[in-house]
């Protein structure tokens, strides 16, 4: 494994991270206080092929690696992890349509998808089931017609606000070989949402329940076959987890730059406090621990684009080690600020708040932990 990036790499990261300079962090704090993100930035993230990073080039996506899309995932971070982190969730969606689709279900709906015309939300969590994702009671019953969801989605981001909607629901017997994948396209009778949740972060994203209440599917509208849709799911959440911990990284990387920035400029006692030794051991347990969640999250991905058997295994345990390793550093970087750090206009108390919520979601860090517990126990 060559930890250096690539030529192509690095034009990767640095685009990426010139349009969030560009596009994104000059609005990120306006979005967070009007609860949304413009719909019209999506096509222009889709213009640098961000709509599909790792569908196939053979269906009109990008083809990157999921090493490649983590830097993606990064840069982008580095403007706002709200932001970035919606867009992954589209992409897992996109990855789905991809990889399971019919062949008439990707004509229809993939290409908008790739120019994101089409925004894509996942809809797998429920109010009375989250870690235990295969205990989900959203049902999906057989009509001459194709389907009828009745239930509800909890947590969902996008709820209200995409275009498309991956339900998983059950179409069988209990477990998660009883559940299927279908697509609900908004304005679908019967599909509808709660009121837009009040969040700790991740405001500029709506989040909102979905409602399916006799909500009529065409069967052409199945993603892949009937009973898959949890193996689906799961299979999504690998990357997704890479994704997330890469939000993370990105975000506390720009903590910690606009913190040393801070701390050459803020004086007391009669020089900078980036001169007493104390705080210059902090600043260097920082970048210390960044540079080992980067390291550990790369070598994760190059698992995932390899298909180790270690490769959930590895997921896992970057999820959990980055996104705790992000929190802790915004955590630290707020502090290094004072008071100041506290205010919204020194932008690192967004950050703060923004990562918390990644050590829950793509699989709470309990059930990383679990994973690899068990990982650990059955090669004993």
């Amino acid at each position: 494994m060559d930890f250096a990036m690539t030529e192509e790499q690095t034009a990767i990261f640095d685009m990426a991270k010139a349009f969030g300079d560009d596009h994104i962090a000059p609005h990120a704090t306006e979005w967070e206080k009007q609860g949304t993100i413009p719909k019209d930035l999506w096509p222009k993230l889709a213009e640098l092929g961000f709509g599909g990073l790792y569908v196939s080039e053979d269906s009109g996506g990008a083809g990157l690696s999921r090493l490649d899309a983590t830097l993606v995932f990064e840069a982008l971070s580095h403007a706002c992890p709200s932001v970035a982190a919606f867009l992954s969730i589209h992409n897992m969606c996109a990855k789905m349509l991809d990889n399971f689709g019919s062949d008439d279900l990707k004509a229809r709906l993939l290409p908008d998808a790739l120019t994101m015309q089409t925004f894509f939300s996942y809809c797998l969590t429920e109010p009375g089931s989250g870690s235990d994702a295969a205990a989900l009671k959203t049902r999906a019953d057989r009509t001459n017609a194709g389907y009828t969801l009745n239930g509800t989605k909890a947590f969902i981001s996008g709820g209200g606000y995409s275009d498309a909607y991956i339900v998983m629901a059950r179409t069988g017997d209990a477990g998660p070989k009883g559940i299927s994948a279908l697509i609900v396209e908004d304005g679908t009778p019967g599909l509808s949402f709660g009121g837009l949740e009040d969040k700790m972060g991740w405001r500029s994203q709506p989040t909102r329940q979905v409602q399916l209440d006799d909500c009529s599917v065409p069967t052409e509208n199945l993603l892949g076959d009937e009973g898959h849709g949890f193996r689906y799911a799961m299979m999504g959440l690998d990357g997704g987890r890479l994704n997330i911990a890469a939000c993370s990284l990105g975000a506390a990387q720009a903590a910690l730059t606009a913190t040393l920035a801070y701390m050459g400029e803020r004086q007391a006692f009669g020089k900078p406090i980036d001169q007493f030794q104390a705080l210059q051991f902090r600043l260097a347990d920082m970048e210390i621990e960044l540079q080992a969640a980067r390291t550990f999250l790369r070598q994760a991905a190059w698992k995932l684009d390899h298909g180790t058997p270690d490769a959930t295994q590895f997921c896992a345990m970057a999820k959990k080690f980055v996104t705790e390793a992000g929190s802790k550093v915004a955590d630290q970087c707020l502090q290094l600020h004072g008071g100041y750090g506290y205010l919204a206009d020194y932008g690192v108390e967004k950050i703060v708040r923004d990562l918390r919520v990644h050590q829950i979601l793509e699989g709470t860090n309990e059930i990383m932990r679990l994973i690899v517990a068990r990982q650990m126990l059955a090669a004993r």
